[in-house]
């Protein structure tokens, strides 16, 4: 089992846990941490996208010169693609870009970020973390004080507001729960910083 130091806020140890292998010790699954990831960021764009056809560009309605007899070439319309002003062709439309992920490929995934964390030794774990009022200057300091790096995801066992809107003005700084946590937000941070009752709820969620 991987071990781990704990924290407390001001960056002291003050203790050590056993992680769960089953969580924190897998081989991690490149393929699935791949696919959730792609599925995540399609999943956040909007698809409103949208261009005008000639069909749906004002005007050209009436033929520009004659058929014949011109010396240039044939157009029925001032709206076609290849005019200024004219229609787009093949251009994007309103779509959904969403992608599922099998629930099991999902957990798998969860596990391989979380143990590939644990693996670079860039997953702190913190005694608790409780702030008496919302300042951000109380979430630097912590950051400070564990030398967590410039993006810091910060995993709570439950919400909480005066954490989250403490932690909202930190430029690469993000607070999940538990229930919330994603595979991008793992991966992307430098520093994976978890309050010691998130463990224990990681461990009998994804176990």
């Amino acid at each position: 089992m991987p071990s781990v130091k704990v924290l407390n806020q001001a960056g002291k140890e003050v203790g050590e846990i056993e992680l769960n292998d089953a969580v924190f010790g897998i081989e991690p699954s490149v393929p699935a941490m791949h696919l959730c990831v792609l599925a995540y960021l399609a999943n956040r764009r909007q698809g409103t996208q949208s261009t005008l056809t000639r069909a749906e560009v004002s005007g050209g309605g009436k033929k520009p010169w004659r058929q014949k007899g011109t010396g240039r070439a044939r157009q029925g319309s001032t709206r076609s693609p290849q005019w200024k002003h004219g229609g787009i062709a093949h251009g994007p439309k309103p779509r959904k870009y969403k992608l599922d992920v099998n629930k099991k490929v999902r957990q798998l995934a969860i596990r391989s970020a979380l143990s590939s964390k644990v693996a670079s030794e860039d997953f702190v774990v913190l005694d608790e973390l409780k702030l008496e009022e919302i300042k951000t200057k109380e979430i630097a300091k912590v950051i400070e004080a564990i030398d967590a790096g410039k993006k810091v995801l910060f995993v709570l066992a439950d919400n909480d507001n005066k954490i989250y809107r403490s932690a909202r003005n930190i430029p690469g700084t993000n607070v999940d729960a538990v229930i919330g946590i994603n595979v991008y937000d793992i991966l992307n941070a430098d520093t994976v910083v978890a309050v010691k009752s998130a463990v224990e709820k990681l461990e009998e969620v994804y176990a």
